[in-house]
């Protein structure tokens, strides 16, 4: 099946950049939302983006205005009934995915291809919510998605090869580098990344070293770009610990259980860089570490 058309639930920061990758390629993109308010502070990230990349002269002002030119917001589901493939990428919540993608499923051509940008639920407790389990995958892309070259496409027991193909040739379209997955909760990258995050975080809570020499550590001695806590506060302590507990919910792993220590700073407003406080403060001009009582 070819991908002309594509239609993307959700436009926040997620949801932006998909519409932004997938209208950059030279699809017509169209994202939907439930207020216009989501749809121009979306639409307003992805302007200042390619603003950015003309200002750098990586990108001329009329193939800008070509980009835009293909993205429609939309506040109507029905006007995605004529996407080629849809991509979710609403907030984590099962029971609100579900009721989106039942609705479309009577919408939509039956030759449409569903998927979700879902990072911990397992993507057939929402297929089976639809009519086309066979056409209906996983594409976890990474955030920012202007950036970040990964997408996780994540085979179902009940996807099948065509669509499997037809999403590893889309993504290589916008650019992307497409790795396949098996339907469990966390995939690849964050069934390995989560219980790294929150080992982190149970050391700092046992006093073995200091949030500072964890992450200068982590960044030396492995060269990882970033350390635990930096990158915590960056993806956002409440993301990392509703993905830990949908995680423990599917495994009851202790592994994948958030640390007290983490459910505290959310119940305390930290979430990181989007509040300015989390495992750093930000409000000054240099990050320094939060003084948490340890």
């Amino acid at each position: 099946m070819e991908i002309n058309k594509v239609g993307v639930l959700g436009c926040g920061l997620m949801g932006s950049g998909i519409t932004q990758v997938s209208a950059q390629a030279g699809f017509e993109t169209i994202v939907r939302e439930v207020e216009q308010k989501f749809i121009d502070k979306g639409l307003g990230i992805v302007d200042k983006n390619l603003t950015r990349a003309v200002e750098k002269g990586k990108m001329p002002q009329e193939e800008k205005h070509g980009i835009m030119g293909r993205i429609k917001g939309t506040l109507d589901l029905g006007d995605l009934k004529d996407c080629d493939l849809i991509i979710e990428a609403v907030i984590e919540n099962l029971d609100l995915k579900n009721e989106t993608f039942s609705a479309l499923d009577k919408i939509c051509s039956d030759k449409a291809i569903f998927a979700s940008n879902t990072s911990s639920l397992t993507v057939m407790s929402m297929a089976a919510s639809t009519d086309r389990t066979d056409r209906f995958c996983g594409l976890h892309f990474f955030n920012p998605v202007p950036v970040m070259k990964l997408v996780e496409v994540v085979k179902t027991i009940a996807t099948s090869k065509e669509t499997v193909e037809t999403c590893f040739e889309f993504c290589k379209k916008i650019g992307k580098v497409p790795i396949l997955a098996k339907d469990n909760s966390g995939f690849i990258v964050n069934l390995l990344l989560i219980p790294y995050l929150l080992d982190s975080i149970r050391i700092l809570e046992q006093g073995v070293a200091t949030i500072t020499d964890i992450d200068t550590g982590m960044k030396l001695g492995l060269n990882y770009p970033m350390g635990p806590f930096t990158l915590l506060d960056f993806v956002g302590l409440d993301t990392t610990y509703n993905i830990a507990n949908i995680m423990f919910e599917e495994y009851r792993e202790k592994r994948y259980a958030p640390p007290p220590l983490l459910k505290k700073m959310i119940l305390a407003g930290y979430y990181g860089r989007k509040t300015g406080k989390g495992f750093y403060d930000y409000s000054g001009e240099k990050p320094v570490p939060m003084d948490l009582g340890i």
